[in-house]
């Protein structure tokens, strides 16, 4: 029974965190807020290697650790954006942007828990990846001018929801011999941030942005891919109408 609740136990921690960051960016403390959403991807990541690796997967996990992601990763993250640089904007314009970011995001849940994906890929930018992102992104919002913050928050909700290939390094498991070591992970991960509160949210920045941009990118090819085939199939379709002018 106790087996069966520890990867439970990291869900509702990574719900805790994304609660205290709420509350955390309302009292002004923004660091403080993006750093709680940093350390909940640790325990979101955690919940599901344990959950494997002690071969405990269960329907009621796969809903909790959905509905807990909403909080942490939609909610926290869009509200962390909104107070540091949405304020001042048109309060229609600002409800709207920090609004859709979660609704995404709980669309990719959703679509997730529903749809079979391919092996080794999410479909869409995985929602912890793109709150982590948007949340360390408004740190910057005195040195980025809000338009990009803008577009920026609205490109990471489109990447949730498009069909976009990402990598899934899920099968990168934790031994079932080496779970000890989580808790001295969390240990030093939880000491870093908070001794180096305004360097390591932007730290995190760096290796989150590069996997949401390899989904644009993909996406870019995606596109000018398609095109290209639409055109030769439509030249095709044009010389064997020719062709067929031609015999009759």
């Amino acid at each position: 029974m106790i087996t069966k609740s520890i990867p439970n136990l990291f869900t509702i921690s990574n719900l805790v965190l994304g609660i205290i960051s709420i509350i955390l960016v309302f009292n002004g403390e923004n660091d403080y807020a993006a750093i709680m959403v940093i350390i909940a991807m640790l325990m979101d990541g955690l919940d599901g290697h344990f959950a494997r690796a002690l071969n405990v997967q269960s329907d009621f996990g796969k809903e909790l650790d959905s509905l807990s992601d909403v909080i942490s990763f939609g909610v926290a993250p869009a509200f962390i954006m909104y107070v540091t640089a949405f304020t001042h904007l048109n309060p229609l314009l600002a409800w709207s942007v920090t609004a859709i970011f979660p609704i995404c995001g709980a669309l990719r849940l959703a679509r997730f828990n529903v749809i079979s994906g391919t092996p080794g890929y999410f479909i869409g930018l995985p929602i912890p990846a793109a709150g982590g992102v948007l949340c360390t992104l408004a740190l910057f919002h005195a040195d980025l001018a809000t338009p990009y913050l803008v577009i920026s928050s609205l490109l990471l909700s489109y990447l949730m929801v498009s069909r976009v290939k990402y990598p899934n390094f899920k099968k990168v498991g934790i031994p079932k011999k080496a779970l000890w070591i989580a808790p001295i992970v969390i240990i030093i991960a939880l000491f870093l941030a908070l001794r180096f509160p305004a360097q390591t949210p932007k730290l995190i920045l760096i290796p989150l942005a590069f996997y949401a941009l390899y989904g644009l990118k993909k996406n870019v090819e995606l596109v000018f891919t398609t095109r290209r085939k639409n055109k030769r199939a439509a030249s095709k379709a044009e010389e064997a109408s020719r062709s067929d002018q031609l015999n009759s």
